[in-house]
């Protein structure tokens, strides 16, 4: 699926049409959709089909005419009948004219430029929507780790007056999800780090703002995702 917005005066709307400034969100593209925004642009087909492949790594990727940035989002998937958290990659490609979202599903991340709830956003000044998805990322980080705490402590309280092996398992399964968190967050870390050095990729002075404040967040994200896992393994000790 292929949606195109574009902000005029502020205001984001769908239009019909691939304009000059407008920012084309796939969601689970085909691979006719992938090779027809591949041809339009003269991306790498392998580029705009990276974030399809759970396997790839959170990068910078700076070629001819186009650049790739990829990095892991947090996501909720249902396992042993109930939510679970982990991460799924996000392709950025910053072409001729325009933003590209690449994902295999629905994020909150993007929902909410899609929604309107993103203030000072406009799909023309590309550099500044990529920090803001970024922001956007890190708080949805931010979101599930502070359910995953909650979780963990309901578990905890259980577990002190009557342990279940269902509570066992779920506070292994908690543990797991705070493992996705940590590796995806450091990576993230690594992209973050290099964008900020790249003379390439045209950035205002605001711009640089609201990167060093993604780098901020992305930093308390990965503390608090390690203050949990030290929690929770001081709880198994």
């Amino acid at each position: 699926m292929i949606k195109i917005y574009k902000t005029e005066e502020s205001i984001v709307n769908e239009i019909e049409k691939v304009e000059d400034g407008c920012w084309i969100n796939m969601i689970t593209p085909t691979m006719e959709e992938c090779i027809s925004i591949s041809e339009r642009f003269d991306i790498d087909i392998a580029d705009v089909r990276a974030a399809l492949d759970d396997e790839e790594s959170s990068r910078v990727d700076l070629e001819d005419g186009y650049t790739l940035i990829l990095v892991d989002i947090p996501s909720i998937e249902i396992r042993h009948k109930q939510e679970a958290y982990t991460t799924i990659p996000l392709g950025i490609i910053l072409a001729d004219g325009v933003i590209i979202t690449v994902c295999s599903e629905e994020t909150p991340v993007l929902q909410a430029f899609e929604k309107r709830r993103v203030r000072d956003f406009s799909t023309k000044k590309k550099m500044r929507f990529v920090y803001q998805i970024l922001y956007r990322a890190t708080s949805v980080y931010q979101n599930y780790l502070r359910v995953i705490d909650k979780r963990r402590r309901e578990i905890e309280e259980r577990i002190s007056d009557d342990t279940e092996d269902k509570d066992l398992i779920d506070l292994h399964e908690l543990e797991s999800n705070l493992v996705y968190f940590a590796t995806s967050l450091r990576a993230n870390g690594v992209v973050l780090d290099r964008l900020t050095r790249y003379e390439r990729l045209k950035q205002f002075p605001e711009d640089r703002e609201i990167l060093e404040d993604v780098i901020v967040e992305n930093k308390q994200a990965i503390e608090m995702t390690a203050c949990l896992l030290y929690t929770s393994d001081a709880a198994d000790d």
